[in-house]
């Protein structure tokens, strides 16, 4: 885990510099042309005035700063925004939870809807529920999210003089209004990786139903019910498990779109600001917060794989 962790902010510190133009020049468009002296002022304000590879040592906490401090990962500090907005952490704590609550309604929805419509597509195979299933998956599949979304906001504005809520509404002050708000893009959001879902949760549970066990099981005159959930739904859902995991930064790509569109004010809108600022510290503050989120989450899969399948034992 402490590699990849490495790895990925090795990756992602310089990549976000290899974008074209940096603070200085925004800035200078913003405020007017800055002299020679005055970029050279604000590189060193912004502790930009040093080679790449010292940069990335202060980031990481190993190399002084100027005051002869060590402020960076290993000491638990994320940076401080270039712009003048603060603690890179204080930023992602105010918008985590938005982007959390969007994602995990978004992974449930896909999920309430794909693991039952998969396993009756496969009880029902080659009958109506099965053809119905497999075109719905498809369909999710097909449409983007991003036009779905416009397509939400524009059309029922058209005909029925109604648009969804876009002004954010704190859980803690409307639980209501909050969960009005967010019910749509969810939905929007989760249709993607339903159909995704489904698709394999066919494909594992068909492979799995030919299996001896399975027919043993037929044979000894068991309920339908008790075949798929006692013996059946572990073993296919393996490879599904996976699948979800593997999900999460799809969430967290995907809801930067989502934000955009219904105004959510989240780590998506707020990493799309940071990129088009140049504030690097933002950038790779957020991207190194998804890496070991993602690497926690990779460890966690391990482990419920151990739960659904008894042959899996980790020494």
């Amino acid at each position: 885990m402490i590699p990849t962790v490495l790895i990925a902010s090795m990756v992602v510190f310089f990549a976000v510099r290899l974008i074209p133009g940096d603070i200085i020049d925004i800035m200078s468009e913003e405020m007017g042309t800055f002299t020679e002296l005055d970029r050279q002022a604000i590189e060193e304000m912004l502790g930009l005035d040093v080679p790449v590879f010292a940069q990335f040592g202060r980031w990481l906490g190993v190399a002084r700063l100027a005051d002869g401090t060590f402020k960076g990962i290993f000491q638990g500090n994320l940076g401080e925004s270039l712009w003048g907005q603060g603690s890179v952490i204080k930023l992602i704590g105010k918008r985590w939870p938005v982007t959390l609550e969007l994602g995990l309604l978004g992974l449930a929805m896909s999920q309430i809807i794909a693991l039952p419509i998969g396993i009756w597509s496969v009880l029902r195979q080659n009958k109506f529920g099965d053809y119905f299933g497999r075109s719905l998956a498809t369909l999710f599949i097909s449409l983007p999210n991003f036009w779905v979304g416009t397509m939400v906001i524009v059309f029922p504005s058209i005909w029925w003089g109604y648009m969804p809520p876009i002004m954010h509404v704190k859980f803690s002050e409307d639980p209501l209004g909050n969960l009005v708000m967010f019910v749509i893009p969810g939905f929007i959001l989760g249709m993607a990786l339903c159909g995704t879902t489904m698709r394999l949760t066919r494909g594992m549970m068909l492979e799995v139903m030919r299996q001896d066990y399975i027919r043993t099981a037929w044979s000894k005159g068991l309920r339908e019910r008790n075949v798929v959930v006692r013996h059946a739904l572990k073993n296919a859902f393996i490879p599904v498990i996976t699948l979800v995991g593997l999900q999460v930064p799809i969430l967290v790509g995907g809801t930067v779109i989502i934000e955009q569109i219904f105004s959510l004010p989240g780590m998506g809108r707020l990493l799309i600001n940071a990129i088009a600022q140049r504030d690097y510290p933002i950038v790779s503050g957020m991207l190194v917060v998804v890496a070991v989120a993602m690497v926690l989450i990779n460890l966690l899969i391990d482990l419920i794989y151990a739960f659904l399948d008894p042959r899996i034992r980790y020494s």
